[in-house]
């Protein structure tokens, strides 16, 4: 309900100034095309409020309304109702009613497609028909040079104006649709890659090294024990302490390096152009590091992480296989004691590793 309503409020906002650009100049265009027909005076009363006052009143409406969405169409189809009252009260001079009935019609087919675009026909059809009841029917084809002039304004700048609405909106749209596409990538807890976008740079990253003979090394990441950190000390601990890690890789890694949360307590990182000595020592450091965390409510707290490596090996023959080595590295680092970093090596040894 609420997100409703902020969309409505959105719609209204948008429709404020182009209503106001619109209606004003477009009462430019009536007034010459009504003025040699000496029409009563309420009809200028009514000019001056549908063209300096109605689009005020109209945003007001919408804005305080429960549902300021549908007051923003039912404020569409007034103008709509007024633009075919105007036509009809100028006998259809050609040239300021056409561009008066054509600017509604397309600003109903901006808002509200196709749907609207026949409503808003409808109530022009009534607004025409009101101005009959109370003028009769009548149609003028004279045009004079005041009335060609006094149209100039709305066939140029309400289109203007109306552009831009739809380039601020497509904007927005594109901002929004990125926001939508980080989201999709991202894991809301840590703000890292998630499981998948991480296997599909992966992927990218290993027919890259293939294609190159570039250097890289993967790491998966394992938080010791850490059921039991949530067991005892409960998940609100444990999620401090995944964010905990999340911001020691962003602290320890390069900006092109990629570091993911592969899932529950594991994270991965992919490490370009780095040797796996290079990425030993930063695994190490990234260890070292996150074993001197304290938290701020739970003094006696203890982390450690088992890191499992593998470089990039010309022999690997997918993505697949290469964090297959990784994760047997962690594996071992995890068997031989944890709190250290394993890489795949052929001598499966173990790297700056703390023996407990």
């Amino acid at each position: 309900m609420e997100n409703q309503r902020g969309k409505g409020l959105s719609f209204a906002r948008r429709i404020y100034w182009p209503r106001i650009i619109g209606l004003s100049i477009g009462g430019i265009s009536v007034l010459a095309a009504i003025y040699p027909l000496a029409p009563p005076d309420w009809v200028w009363a009514l000019l001056l409020f549908n063209g300096l006052i109605w689009p005020h009143l109209a945003y007001q409406l919408s804005t305080r309304s429960g549902f300021p969405y549908r007051a923003e169409r039912r404020n569409l189809l007034y103008d709509s109702l007024l633009g075919g009252f105007w036509a009809a009260t100028m006998q259809f001079n050609p040239l300021p009613a056409v561009t008066i009935l054509s600017m509604m019609c397309m600003n109903n087919v901006a808002a509200g497609g196709l749907r609207l675009f026949i409503r808003g026909g409808l109530a022009q059809c009534a607004g025409i028909l009101l101005s009959w009841a109370l003028f009769g029917a009548a149609f003028s084809t004279q045009i004079s040079p005041l009335q060609i002039y006094a149209c100039l304004p709305m066939l140029t700048l309400y289109p203007l104006a109306v552009g831009m609405v739809c380039y601020r909106l497509a904007i927005k749209l594109s901002e929004h649709k990125r926001a939508l596409s980080a989201l999709s990538r991202t894991d809301s807890l840590t703000g890292l890659l998630n499981h998948g976008s991480w296997k599909d740079l992966l992927h990218i990253k290993f027919h890259k090294c293939q294609q190159q003979q570039m250097e890289a090394s993967i790491a998966l990441i394992d938080i010791d024990h850490f059921k039991a950190i949530n067991d005892t000390y409960g998940h609100i601990v444990g999620d401090t302490v995944l964010r905990h890690l999340s911001n020691e890789l962003r602290r320890n890694l390069r900006h092109d390096d990629l570091a993911g949360r592969y899932g529950g307590d594991e994270f991965c990182v992919i490490l370009p152009r780095m040797s796996r000595q290079q990425a030993l020592d930063v695994m190490e450091r990234l260890r070292q590091v996150f074993n001197q965390y304290q938290h701020p409510e739970v003094q006696e707290l203890k982390v450690s992480l088992s890191i499992g490596l593998a470089a990039f090996d010309s022999s690997f023959p997918d993505p697949a296989s290469w964090l297959d080595a990784a994760d047997k590295a962690l594996y071992l680092a995890k068997n031989n004691g944890r709190n250290r970093t394993a890489s795949n090596d052929s001598e499966a040894h173990f790297s700056h590793a703390q023996m407990a």
